[in-house]
């Protein structure tokens, strides 16, 4: 096999190796949970309108439950008590993107229109 960057010769990746890259790539940076509340940071790469690459900082929250079967689920509605949960994991999201936005400087804030 041949690098296409470089042109030099690379060994093959196994299976393993490429599922381990692409579990990498799919894990968030950071994660916060609170009682059955969880909040997920990720990176994602977006397109600007006059086309350039950016990195772009975005939070997913989500609670987890077991169903009338005992298998876990995860759902996006949250009672009123679960609702301070769901603050808190968000406000230290908030807070971890300010860090990482000043720590590095290469992810853009998104603009609210």
């Amino acid at each position: 096999m041949v690098d296409a960057i470089g042109g030099s010769p690379t060994r093959e990746r196994t299976a393993k190796e490429r599922l381990a890259e692409v579990k990498k790539m799919n894990q968030p940076l950071k994660k916060f949970r609170a009682g059955q509340v969880s909040c997920a940071l990720w990176e994602n790469e977006v397109t600007t309108k006059d086309g350039r690459a950016v990195q772009m900082l975005k939070a997913t929250v989500e609670r987890r439950y077991k169903d009338k079967n005992g298998e876990w689920k995860s759902g996006s509605s949250f009672s009123r008590n679960e609702i301070p949960l769901v603050k808190w994991c968000l406000d230290k999201a908030f807070e971890a993107m300010i860090e990482e936005r000043s720590s590095n400087g290469r992810v853009e804030e998104e603009v609210i229109e």
